[in-house]
């Protein structure tokens, strides 16, 4: 049977800032929703019925509230695995007593297997994923045939997906990925207004990073 998750995520030292973790443990309550092997309902998880789009891997969450505080209409379900960025998000949120946004702190792969109806979600962002540079470790990459699958399975009819990456050879991957799939239409853009520009993509930019966007739709 086939594991659950395939580990695409390497889990690095916590070094979770004390502020980070007053925040996380005060703040959870509000925007924290636990994991459990049952379905989710996304209706009553948020404050208002509206459409929902899942951010996988969010890291520090600069661009996550960003794109929440313009998007009141929408709602944002992040799921992350690392401690920090749980902590200092929800201090932004809070900040900005933003009500659109709630977190999941497990791997995206039992997220989507336990939580995630089948089309229940109208958009899924994935930005800057870890490009396990090394060709030993290209299986340990998220964008592979079967996340295609399992993205393509919790979009609604019509429903997207929005990558990007800053590694040029993941952005050749991920093109020879998709052009292996009936599953979605779609291919690299231009860098949306939308999508925030963040300090890590910023940092990127002045080592001449080429930052590729990419749409898919299913």
């Amino acid at each position: 049977m086939e594991p659950v998750t395939n580990r695409s995520y390497r889990l690095r030292g916590v070094r979770i800032t004390p502020a980070q973790q007053i925040a996380r443990d005060t703040l959870w309550a509000k925007f924290g929703i636990e994991f459990k092997e049952s379905l989710l309902d996304l209706f009553t998880s948020f404050a208002n019925a509206q459409p929902v789009v899942m951010e996988i891997g969010y890291g520090m969450g600069e661009a996550t509230w960003q794109i929440a505080k313009a998007n009141p209409n929408t709602n944002y379900l992040g799921v992350e695995v690392h401690m920090p960025g749980v902590g200092k998000l929800m201090a932004k949120l809070n900040e900005f007593e933003l009500t659109n946004v709630k977190l999941i702190e497990r791997d995206v792969f039992e997220v989507f297997h336990y939580m995630i109806s089948n089309g229940a979600l109208d958009g899924v962002h994935l930005y800057f994923p870890d490009p396990w540079p090394k060709k030993r470790h290209n299986k340990r990459r998220i964008v592979n045939q079967r996340f295609i699958a399992e993205v393509a399975k919790k979009l609604k009819p019509g429903g997207y997906l929005h990558i990007a990456t800053d590694w040029v050879p993941y952005a050749e991957w991920i093109t020879e990925q998709f052009n292996e799939t009936e599953l979605f239409t779609g291919g690299d853009i231009d860098r949306p207004e939308s999508r925030p520009l963040t300090r890590f993509e910023g940092q990127g930019l002045t080592k001449d990073h080429r930052v590729t966007d990419f749409l898919f739709r299913t």
